[in-house]
């Protein structure tokens, strides 16, 4: 007959948030446990292993290689059990606790949440997690099942995939160029910015995905290239003249009207469809009411804050 297998969710939990918190008082205090509690939950674990999970290091207790392995796997474990926590609770009320969303980087923030604020004052129940994403980063996130909706990804929406997919319009991209760079003066030279385009530097923002095969939007790959993390850092980039780009319009109106950025007046065309999208196969009550807010404010704000 095997013994009792000694490592519990309880005990898991406390080698997670020693771990978060930095010390066992500062887990005690998370955990609304006395001190002499978490000590004592992690010397009996360590007692049935075997094992040491922890060593001294001066003042602090530091994880040892098999207590290290301990809390990431039991980190799988806790991520497991908290999902099968909330999907029961979903079968039960048809209402999800928790609602992960991946956001496009070109997507417009104010707007965004100006919706999920109304949400929330119905739903205050219902945890948001939100990540960005660009390009075919939010895709790959859905069909990873690391998000349960994306809020305006690029088309074309990926075929066969079981998604059910809802336009929210087009988002315009402006190409400009910092108004004190050294070459500002081609946007008003049509024919010198034609052939002195390749001379600038792009600057670029990763796609996010990390299988599929990443894409490129708006400038040629030709020429020099700064690659940034988001839009946010984008935009910085090329107002501190490192290099042109295309923004999304609601982000470059204040800089065009200001003067410290330039359009490019350039032939190729950068619109693009937006999209939200979902797995059909959710069937949650949450997810449904949040798509139906954000498909129909999207798309009557789009031009205006795009």
């Amino acid at each position: 007959m095997s013994l009792r297998n000694p490592i519990s969710i309880e005990v898991l939990e406390i080698l997670d948030t020693i771990d978060r918190r930095g010390s066992f008082a500062k887990a005690a205090e998370e955990l609304n446990k006395a001190t002499s509690a978490i000590s004592y939950g992690v010397q009996k674990l360590e007692e049935q292993l075997g094992i040491a999970l922890f060593q001294r290091q001066g003042r602090r207790s530091v994880l040892t290689p098999a207590g290290r392995l301990v809390l990431v796997e039991g980190r799988k474990i806790l991520d497991t059990t908290t999902r099968l926590a909330d999907r029961a609770r979903e079968v039960a009320t048809g209402w999800e606790s928790r609602i992960r969303i991946a956001v496009e980087s070109l997507q417009s923030y104010p707007v965004f949440f100006t919706v999920l604020a109304r949400f929330m004052l119905e739903h205050a129940g219902i945890e948001l997690d939100i990540r960005e994403c660009v390009l075919n980063g939010g895709w790959e996130a859905l069909r990873q099942d690391e998000v349960d909706l994306i809020v305006g990804a690029p088309g074309p929406v990926p075929l066969q995939m079981g998604y059910r997919a809802v336009s929210i319009g087009q988002s315009d991209l402006v190409a400009v160029i910092a108004a004190h760079h050294e070459r500002a003066g081609l946007a008003q030279d049509p024919a010198a910015l034609k052939t002195g385009l390749v001379g600038l530097r792009r600057i670029v923002t990763h796609d996010t995905s990390t299988f599929d095969i990443a894409r490129s939007e708006g400038l040629s790959r030709d020429g020099k290239r700064l690659y940034v993390q988001n839009v946010d850092q984008k935009e910085q980039a090329i107002l501190a003249g490192l290099g042109i780009g295309h923004l999304p319009g609601h982000r470059v109106r204040g800089h065009l009207e200001a003067g410290s950025l330039v359009e490019l007046k350039l032939d190729e065309t950068t619109n693009h469809e937006s999209f939200l999208a979902w797995k059909i196969s959710n069937k949650g009550k949450g997810l449904q009411t949040l798509t139906g807010l954000l498909a129909s404010s999207l798309l009557n704000n789009i031009a205006g804050e795009i």
